[in-house]
C-alpha cells in the first residue's frame, strides 16, 4: 500500500504525474538506469516528496506495474458487463493476453523483460502485482465450476495451476518466436482461446441464462481485483 493511508485528490493527481514520469523513464532507459533523482527532476519536484508517496524505489516501480494492471483489469470488466460470455476462461484470457502485450510496462513483466522492469520482471510472486492472481483466481475458478461453465472432473486448485502454466506459456514465447510464421497479435490471442476453450471448458457452448447466473460474481471478483491494485498504488481512497 502506498505510505499515507487516505489520498485526496490533490495527492492522486501528483502520484499520477510521478508514475508517468517513472513509465517513460523504465520504458526508455530501464529498471537499472532510473534514479529517484532522475524521477524528482522530471517531474518538477524534491526526492521526498516520491518517498512520501512510496517508501522505497522498488514500491515506486511496482505502482506503476500495479497502476497498469488496474488499468486492464477495468478493460476485462468493462467486457464482461457488455457481454457476459465474456466470463469465460478463453474470452477472459484473450483480452488479458492483449491489454498485457499493446502495455509495455505489463509487456515487459508478462514477458520477463529484466532489462526493463529488473527484479520486477523476474519475480512472479511480487505483492505488488499478483500477476498469477490476475490469470487464474481460485475464487474466480470456482465459481465457473459451480455453475457448470467448466469440464467436469477439473479441480478449481489443479485448474489455477494448469490454466496459468498454459497462459503464461504463450506470454513467454514472445519474445522467442521469430517472424516467419507471420502471426499477428490477433492470431495469437485467438490460438490461445482456442487452446483454453478446447482444454477446460464444457464441448457445448453455455446457455446465457448460466453465463448470467453467475456473471455478477465474476465481475465482483475482477472489481475487487481492480480496487487491490488501485490501493498498492494509491493507499486507501477517501470514502
Amino acid at each position: 500500500m502506498a505510505a499515507g493511508g487516505n489520498m485526496s485528490w490533490a495527492r492522486r493527481e501528483r502520484a499520477d504525474c510521478i508514475l508517468d514520469v517513472v513509465k517513460d523513464l523504465l520504458l526508455r532507459w530501464g529498471y537499472r538506469r532510473v534514479t529517484i533523482e532522475e524521477i524528482a527532476k522530471r517531474a518538477g519536484i524534491g526526492k521526498g516528496t516520491i518517498y512520501l508517496h512510496w517508501p522505497t524505489r522498488e514500491r515506486l516501480f511496482s505502482a506503476v506495474a500495479a497502476r497498469e494492471a488496474a488499468a486492464m483489469t477495468d478493460m476485462v470488466v468493462v467486457g464482461m458487463r457488455t457481454d457476459v460470455a465474456e466470463i469465460m476462461p478463453h474470452r477472459v484470457m484473450r483480452r488479458i493476453f492483449l491489454e498485457a502485450i499493446r502495455r509495455p510496462v505489463l509487456r515487459a513483466i508478462y514477458t520477463r523483460d529484466a532489462e526493463i522492469m529488473g527484479a520486477l520482471a523476474t519475480d512472479p510472486a511480487g505483492k505488488s502485482l499478483e500477476s498469477a492472481k490476475l490469470i487464474a483466481s481460485r475464487e474466480y475458478l470456482e465459481v465457473l465450476s459451480a455453475h457448470g461453465l467448466l469440464r467436469s472432473g477439473l479441480q478449481p486448485q489443479i485448474l489455477d495451476y494448469m490454466l496459468t502454466a498454459t497462459v503464461f506459456g504463450f506470454f513467454a514465447a514472445e519474445p522467442l518466436m521469430s517472424d516467419e510464421l507471420g502471426l499477428g497479435l490477433d492470431d495469437k490471442a485467438d490460438y490461445l482461446a482456442d487452446t483454453l476453450r478446447h482444454a477446460f471448458e464444457t464441448s457445448r457452448p453455455p446457455t446465457k441464462k448460466r453465463l448470467s447466473a453467475a456473471a455478477d460474481k465474476v465481475i465482483a471478483i475482477y472489481e475487487e481485483l481492480a480496487r487491490d491494485y488501485r490501493i498498492s498504488v494509491y493507499g486507501v481512497p477517501n470514502e
